[in-house]
């Protein structure tokens, strides 16, 4: 495991969740009540994880319960060496849980998140010192969907960042259920303002800003003053793009099991690199690498790669 200092390279904001997961039971039993492995998820917190693993040293910014799930988030992120420091305890609340069950159709989300204790983040929590002295600031458009409020509070971060000279690092994850897509449109187009590197998907995108042209997608992207995009184009590889050059890195083939978290674990293991001092094409193809390892095992943190087999492979490629 990798040594880390006392300084917070890269603190995340968002919601961390407990997972369970639905195994398939006996086929000749249709009756047997389904059994579920717990796990983690939550976008934010995959993405510090799979950071942590590259050798940044990351810091969470969220709330959780008073309960058990709290606590076993906690334990999960110390285990990482995910800096916990700003992780606060909500006593009237409950931490996130969602269920995955799987049928004829593929698999399905259900999540009970409405009211957590991540959902009622307030701005005042927002830890103003570790924020102006990070490298990066990250977050999603979950971290900004899941309630008014902690909205409110990661805008209010970008926004602090920004004024303290530190970059910030924004996904699109754009989740239709959480919010609709008029009020999408007009906080992402706040967040893509106060954005410096964006982590985009095509399908995020596309429903965000009407374009289906990848270079129409990016003009509009770099257009809000953003100075580096890594559009993720799944299979087909990375578009990383600046004000001066485009050029697409190629994905690396792997025979993949599970992509459950595999564009989070993109953007940790990219922004860990351009922490390090990669250039942002070095820090695609690395990245790249990292996603197509962690879809060789089932969950969203369990497969994510640790440095070492990274290399490995970028010296077998």
């Amino acid at each position: 495991m990798h040594e880390k200092n006392g300084k917070i390279d890269i603190l995340a904001y968002g919601e961390a969740m407990v997972e369970f997961n639905q195994r398939i039971g006996n086929a000749d039993q249709p009756e047997t009540a389904p059994l579920y492995l717990q796990g983690f998820g939550g976008d934010t917190s995959n993405f510090a994880i799979a950071a942590a693993r590259q050798g940044a040293h990351c810091g969470y910014v969220s709330a959780v319960g008073d309960d058990r799930f709290g606590q076993q988030l906690r334990a999960l992120w110390q285990a990482e060496q995910v800096d916990v420091s700003h992780v606060v305890t909500d006593p009237s609340a409950a931490t996130g849980v969602y269920f995955v069950s799987h049928d004829a159709d593929g698999h399905h989300f259900d999540y009970l998140r409405s009211g957590s204790a991540a959902s009622r983040y307030q701005t005042a929590k927002l830890p103003l010192d570790a924020i102006a002295s990070a490298k990066i600031l990250h977050l999603s458009g979950i971290s900004l969907a899941i309630s008014e409020n902690a909205c409110d509070a990661g805008l209010a971060a970008m926004q602090h960042a920004r004024q303290n000279g530190v970059r910030t690092s924004l996904d699109t994850n754009l989740r239709l259920r959480l919010w609709p897509l008029e009020r999408a449109r007009a906080r992402m187009r706040q967040a893509f303002g106060l954005c410096d590197i964006c982590l985009p998907s095509w399908d995020d995108v596309n429903a965000l800003t009407g374009l289906d042209d990848r270079d129409a997608i990016v003009d509009e992207l770099l257009s809000y003053g953003i100075g580096l995009i890594a559009f993720k184009l799944g299979a087909e590889g990375c578009y990383v793009a600046t004000p001066t050059e485009r050029r697409l890195v190629p994905a690396y083939s792997v025979a993949a099991l599970d992509a459950t978290g595999a564009g989070d674990c993109f953007g940790g293991a990219f922004i860990a690199r351009l922490v390090a001092g990669d250039d942002p094409f070095t820090a695609a193809r690395y990245a790249n690498v990292t996603a197509a390892l962690s879809t060789l095992g089932y969950g969203a943190v369990a497969p994510i790669p640790m440095r070492p087999a990274v290399l490995e492979a970028l010296n077998n490629s």
